[in-house]
């Protein structure tokens, strides 16, 4: 009897999980369908009295007419760039740092790693006007290029790549050096495999740090022609503030290649989320 009434228990707490858990699914997931139906709203039907849960007569001239604004086109390609481009910078130069951090011996190693990690104390936003100092002394300022060199050096990256590079038994370099194996070859043959969950998880990061950034291209960028889609979707406010399904199809176009990148890599992103609890 008491065993049936603690399944009983068991059961309905997890009956309660459920339903709590979906709730909030439910509550997350009500803004993003209101997205959609606005994006596929007239203009007229939104403002409409009652509100159209599901538009009566839905259309694609949102997106017709997002896609034919002067620079949009040229805007998605610069985020799409800057993106994949600085992401894959990124994660080359954090891997080659935290190894040098974690499997080569050299002295103030220790020292050096610490004063990596105290740069994740610095607040980004108060870099910005000795960036745009230096930018401007080195003519890169309203260039897509010019942040290539700013991820260069990436503290977070770094410190969650060398936090998994802990975990791997200096066996394998031991016996990759036996057969002869160089440092480069041992790092991209053994090293970057081993770390590809990790890898994944900080892809993902990174994609959405770059695609989503406004303040820094906002400092950096002046022409029209090299402004990223948070810039563009920004100007939207004004000339169009009052067409929401004009901003609302803007929104949903810039959240879409979050959406594909994570659905894409999740499986790995647990698993790199976790690396972060090994004690170095």
């Amino acid at each position: 009897m008491m065993n049936e009434s603690l399944k009983a228990r068991r059961i309905a707490g997890k009956a309660c999980f459920y339903l709590f858990a979906l709730l909030i699914a439910f509550v997350v997931c009500v803004p993003f369908f209101w997205m959609l139906v606005t994006s596929l709203k007239s203009r007229g039907a939104i403002m409409s009295v009652p509100v159209e849960w599901l538009p009566k007569e839905p259309t694609l001239e949102a997106y017709r007419k997002l896609f034919s604004l002067p620079g949009f086109a040229g805007s998605v390609f610069n985020s799409f760039y800057l993106s994949v481009v600085c992401t894959v910078v990124r994660l080359v130069c954090a891997a080659m740092a935290a190894f040098a951090l974690t499997k080569i011996s050299f002295k103030g190693r220790e020292l050096t790693f610490k004063i990596y990690v105290t740069a994740l104390m610095i607040p980004v936003q108060i870099t910005f006007i000795p960036l745009f100092i230096v930018m401007t002394k080195l003519h890169l300022t309203n260039s897509l290029n010019a942040f290539l060199m700013l991820q260069l050096f990436n503290a977070f990256a770094i410190f969650m790549l060398r936090q998994r590079m802990m975990t791997i038994n200096n066996a394998y370099i031991e016996a990759a050096v036996i057969d002869g194996a160089s440092m480069w070859k041992i790092f991209y043959r053994i090293m970057m495999p081993l770390c590809s969950g990790t890898l994944a998880t900080l892809a993902i990061l990174a994609f959405m740090d770059l695609w989503n950034d406004y303040l820094l291209p906002l400092v950096l960028l002046t022409d029209r022609a090299k402004y990223t889609l948070p810039l563009l979707l920004s100007t939207l406010s004004g000339q169009y503030k009052n067409q929401y399904n004009l901003m609302m199809a803007g929104s949903l176009v810039s959240i879409l290649p979050i959406l594909a990148v994570y659905i894409c890599a999740q499986k790995y992103f647990k698993e790199g989320l976790t690396v972060g609890g090994v004690k170095g």
